[in-house]
């Protein structure tokens, strides 16, 4: 009897953590796609590469700026209600992306699945935390945030093999199809999950947050140092392509690698935020702008090297991203919600900021220099966190007796 009952609540949070890892995965891929496509997409509709990377910013921009309000609106309605609202016009925006006659129908159609990002991505943290044991909740946003990672290395490369065999419209429905399994899966295996946030008034929380310098920290860290990131990455096909000379299967390859190394920093971070919390958020600080730096001398030197790269950079930019989280949820563990949402609008101001500085680069023949631009751009939020996050960092988490 107690073996079959240990059983059943293995079962009761394992499943619904599979299923909201899927979800990671989709909603993660959904973001992604446009860069392993952005060719493709441009000579269809008969753009330039800069501008369909304007869907980049567009899509990160929108959930930079809803995903406050939004999460806001939808306060009181139930995690499980909610997500499945979302996932519903997630598929609806993604069959019209596939079927988009023109650029302008296909940014509305991403702004739409944009809308479904910034609710998703602020409710996913505090649903997946809330079916774990409290022993298991770090390890669970780690489920969670390595789902999304497999996007990166199952869901872009995928997509970009899909996009180019058959078409990018082709890869966009079959996004919305997934979803469409996402959604049952979702309403048969996940429960319902209580807010814990009833039990704290949202104008203390917007209080407590205002009057949390650490949390304001970690959007400054994580907006500037995102921003530096995908200045090289949103332009990162084009870069291997023209400057690398890579083939369009290396390419392929190339971000497949960087996939997997994010997978295996989702691994390291489950159990190094929890050694060494401290040590890895400074290593991934200095080593996101460092890979950067590296991007034009390797090209340079070595395809291999080039390519070799891609490992220590998709692992800092994985870790320092579920180490921020797990900071997050341990400043405010009974409503992360909110806090996560600006999380989220944050990291895709970043997106987006990034998209627009990698394409003004490439607009003035600097496609070569995005990894020097991006590169400078992430080492100022590096030493801001070793002088002054750290420090403030160790301050809080001791006051509230949390080790680190």
């Amino acid at each position: 009897m107690k073996h079959q009952n240990k059983s059943r609540r293995e079962f009761n949070y394992i499943v619904p953590m599979i299923v909201m890892a899927a979800a990671g995965f989709t909603f993660n891929t959904s973001e992604m796609i446009p860069v392993g496509l952005l060719s493709d997409i441009g000579a269809n509709l008969g753009v330039s590469e800069a501008k369909t990377g304007l869907l980049i910013t567009a899509y990160a921009w929108v959930v930079a700026l809803l995903s406050l309000p939004l999460m806001l609106t939808f306060a009181r309605v139930p995690y499980r209600k909610l997500m499945l609202g979302i996932i519903a016009i997630f598929i609806i925006s993604h069959f019209l992306s596939a079927f988009a006659g023109s650029y302008n129908m296909l940014l509305a159609s991403r702004i739409g699945v944009a809308l479904t990002h910034c609710i998703f991505w602020s409710i996913a943290p505090a649903m997946i935390v809330a079916v774990a044991p409290p022993d298991k909740r770090a390890a669970a946003l780690s489920v969670l945030v390595a789902g999304g990672g497999m996007a990166l290395i199952i869901g872009l490369p995928l997509g970009r093999i899909i996009g180019l065999i058959a078409g990018w419209r082709i890869a966009f429905g079959s996004i919305g199809i997934l979803a469409i399994l996402l959604f049952i899966f979702m309403r048969m295996f996940y429960p319902n999950v209580n807010r814990e946030a009833e039990t704290v008034s949202r104008k203390q929380l917007i209080y407590d947050m205002l009057h949390c310098p650490q949390l304001m920290m970690i959007y400054l860290i994580i907006g500037v140092t995102v921003t530096g990131h995908y200045t090289g990455y949103s332009y990162i096909e084009p870069f291997l392509e023209q400057i690398a000379g890579f083939s369009e299967s290396a390419i392929t390859w190339t971000l497949t690698l960087f996939g997997v190394a994010g997978l295996l920093g989702s691994v390291i971070a489950g159990e190094g935020y929890t050694r060494n919390s401290r040590a890895m958020i400074i290593v991934s600080c200095f080593g996101i702008p460092f890979m950067l730096l590296m991007l034009r001398p390797a090209a340079n030197i070595s395809p291999i090297l080039l390519a070799a790269l891609c490992i220590p950079w998709g692992i800092a930019t994985t870790t320092l991203n579920i180490a921020l989280q797990n900071d997050i949820v341990r400043l405010f563990p009974h409503d992360s919600a909110v806090p996560m949402s600006i999380y989220s609008g944050t990291f895709n101001l970043g997106i987006g900021a990034g998209a627009l500085v990698g394409g003004i680069a490439t607009n003035n023949s600097c496609l070569g220099q995005i990894g020097y631009i991006g590169g400078s751009i992430a080492i100022c939020t590096a030493i801001f966190c070793l002088l002054i996050y750290i420090p403030a960092r160790r301050r809080a988490f001791s006051a509230n007796k949390f080790s680190d």
